[in-house]
């Protein structure tokens, strides 16, 4: 968790209002959120693309463990109500609380397998391959966001999933036309990442800021430091 005023009170101080303009609460918790997300769906791109260099025997220094760790914060698991299996029978995966992406798909000890629209076409015609009770498949529908079984009906899955991080939200109260945060808010937000990701979450929030402005060298600056940032990180 990194705290939602810190950053703003950075992001305002970075930005030099005086003469630069002033970012408001509510495009700081625009731009909050889009940084954010931005840097959360970096860490599933960095992954891959660590997981193809050989690793670090150090484990503070190991990229994979890092990413690893950031990602685990989001990983939970969730019962998916049925009816679930049968011809055009699926669960909505819209229903899980702040869905991001499918990890694994269980009934009770029993994991089934992930396959290809294609394959959870021709499977179940293979004399071979064919799913059963004992070996069901699924495939996620991404179109309509939910999951095909085949080989057995459910009434429920536990689904293990990765959730998308919480809405920022610099809650506030005016006090002599001047917004002071408010961290007693019910609606009161910090930022869900990782604390190592602060310094790359201001600079994406000044870099977005700076159109917003309309102040080139701010978001020039801003985005170089954020390029450096993610240069050093990969090397």
């Amino acid at each position: 968790m990194i705290n939602v005023d810190r950053i703003y009170q950075r992001v305002l101080l970075l930005a030099n209002k005086e003469q630069r303009g002033y970012i408001t609460p509510q495009e700081f918790n625009l731009f909050a959120n889009q940084a954010q997300m931005d840097i959360f769906e970096q860490y599933f791109y960095d992954l891959n693309q660590f997981l193809r260099t050989p690793g670090n025997s150090t484990m503070h220094a190991d990229m994979v463990d890092l990413l690893e760790e950031k990602i685990s914060a989001f990983e939970v698991t969730a019962v998916l109500q049925g009816p679930i299996g049968g011809p055009g029978v699926g669960g909505n995966l819209n229903t899980l609380p702040r869905f991001y992406r499918l990890s694994n798909v269980r009934f009770r000890d029993l994991i089934l397998e992930s396959v290809s629209r294609k394959d959870f076409r021709h499977f179940p015609n293979s004399p071979l391959a064919a799913p059963t009770a004992t070996r069901p498949i699924y495939m996620v529908d991404t179109i309509n966001n939910t999951i095909q079984v085949a080989g057995r009906n459910f009434g429920s899955l536990d689904i293990d999933y990765i959730q998308s991080p919480r809405q920022v939200n610099w809650t506030y109260i005016v006090v002599g036309g001047k917004a002071l945060y408010n961290a007693t808010a019910g609606d009161a937000q910090d930022f869900d990442l990782h604390p190592s990701d602060e310094t790359e979450l201001v600079m994406k929030i000044l870099a977005l800021a700076g159109f917003t402005l309309k102040d080139t060298n701010l978001y020039q600056s801003a985005s170089g430091e954020d390029t450096k940032n993610i240069q050093q990180e990969k090397q």
